[in-house]
């Protein structure tokens, strides 16, 4: 059965690289045991990181244009594979960079 995303608190996530938050998206949707296509992302990263990944004028609504240029970029810097076609999986680097990111959610959980 898949686990239950929550949103994160925005002040959590709002100095973190936009690649970074698709990183770990990604990341996410695959240990879940689910295949990390396009759409699932965007609901995955909507969901995770609300006012990141919405439309400045309708915060209610996902903002996709907000994932298709990233990830062009992550496949270019080779931190993931695939396409908005298929589905998208993390290199050996992408997923360090996603690791990393939830190591950074889990210590700033510890501070607070």
């Amino acid at each position: 059965m898949p686990k239950k995303v929550k949103s994160f608190d925005e002040e959590s996530y709002k100095k973190i690289r936009i690649i970074d938050l698709i990183l770990f998206g990604i990341n996410s949707i695959i240990e879940n045991k689910e295949k990390c296509t396009f759409e699932k992302l965007i609901k995955e990263c909507f969901i995770l990181f609300p006012k990141a990944f919405s439309f400045s004028q309708s915060p209610e609504w996902p903002d996709s244009r907000k994932l298709d240029r990233t990830l062009r970029t992550l496949r270019k810097r080779k931190l993931i594979t695939g396409n908005p076609q298929t589905f998208f999986s993390l290199t050996k680097d992408g997923k360090q960079i996603a690791e990393e990111t939830a190591k950074a959610f889990r210590q700033r959980k510890l501070f607070k």
